[in-house]
């Protein structure tokens, strides 16, 4: 299993940023896809989850914010992030759920105030 991600960057407080996330080597349409985040000397949290039924969960901190989306044809997951904080920067990474856990190599998204 792969997952490869892209979009992160640089934004000022209020900007938008749109993440993606490929995966490959698995039947896509029965996994969990989520997004998670680690900002420096935080532990990883739970951002936002999709089902392959399309069912969505998402960490308060992001609730009317961010958008998770999945389009199981693509293999693909992505996270629409508005109205950025600088609350919001860190590593964010891809997860896929199925059987175990696998992660992609992490995007960097930095908020400047």
């Amino acid at each position: 299993v792969q997952l490869v991600e892209s979009g992160g960057g640089l934004v000022q407080t209020g900007g938008s940023l749109r993440l993606s996330c490929a995966a490959s080597g698995i039947i896509f349409g029965t996994t969990v896809m989520g997004w998670y985040r680690q900002a420096p000397g935080k532990q990883r949290e739970l951002v936002a989850s999709i089902t392959s039924s399309g069912t969505t969960n998402y960490a308060d901190f992001v609730k009317g914010r961010f958008t998770i989306s999945r389009d199981n044809a693509k293999n693909t997951v992505s996270l629409q992030m508005n109205s950025l904080k600088p609350d919001d920067t860190a590593v964010y990474y891809c997860n896929l759920k199925r059987l175990m856990d696998y992660w992609g190599q992490g995007t960097q998204v930095t908020v400047s105030s």
